[in-house]
């Protein structure tokens, strides 16, 4: 009996680590089967300008566009500008900023464990010494290192939802390291949603051209550039010691 049972078990694990990457890939074959993704533009943003201006007096608005946006990170990536201007549109700009950090952070976090489920220990597993090394050196200032990846807008947002899940970085940390390093930027776009009612009004065309400006972008990296002083402080101190 003990013997079939350890079967069972060993039987059931692989179906336990593929089955989060399954459900995930079924998802993303209905989203796209049923042509969600057309509505996750700027372009829809504009044609539905009046109708997402009604929806976002409604009480369960935030909550709505929380699903939606989460369901977009996780089978839309491309879509995560749109929605962030279109969340600033809906509820302004700090009330639309707190939602999409929300709402970005829960989406990333679902993406982030299934990599590092079905995915991440597996690649880790079969690692060679270099790939090792990096992931040890990654995880000694891991937060500190994701601040940076979220701050810069220079990484796709759904890379460093994955890159994480395949360096082991923690749950815990990956959670904190994307909500507030999110943050910035978050806000730089939902400003930019939140003063759109007058470009929607006269039929102006929405573009993402010029919403990272060299000034947003100098302040972006400084931000950076101040999460890495305690990786570089750390460094210095142990060569010191040395």
């Amino acid at each position: 009996m003990a013997e079939q049972s350890d079967k069972a078990q060993g039987a059931g694990g692989p179906l336990r680590r593929w089955l989060p990457l399954l459900l995930l890939l079924a998802g993303l074959a209905l989203f796209f089967a049923f042509g969600l993704q057309d509505y996750l533009t700027l372009e829809s943003l504009s044609r539905y300008s009046e109708d997402l201006r009604a929806i976002s007096q409604l009480w369960w608005a935030p909550l709505a566009y929380g699903l939606v946006y989460a369901a977009g990170i996780l089978f839309f990536p491309p879509s995560g500008a749109a929605m962030t201007i279109a969340g600033g549109y809906m509820f302004g700009q700090f009330f639309g900023s707190f939602c999409i950090v929300i709402a970005a952070t829960l989406g990333a976090t679902a993406l982030f464990l299934v990599a590092k489920t079905s995915i991440g220990d597996a690649l880790r597993a079969k690692a060679g010494p270099a790939i090792q090394r990096m992931e040890a050196g990654f995880r000694e200032n891991e937060l500190n290192y994701l601040l940076v990846l979220r701050l810069i807008p220079l990484f796709p947002f759904w890379l460093v939802n994955l890159v994480p899940a395949f360096l082991g970085v923690r749950l815990r940390t990956f959670v904190l390291g994307t909500f507030f390093g999110i943050i910035p930027g978050t806000f730089v776009y939902a400003s930019v949603g939140a003063g759109l009612e007058s470009v929607i009004s006269q039929g102006g065309e929405i573009s993402l051209a010029g919403v990272l400006t060299p000034q947003v972008i100098t302040a972006l990296v400084g931000l950076a550039v101040l999460a890495l002083i305690p990786v570089i402080y750390k460094r210095v101190k142990a060569r010191r010691a040395e």
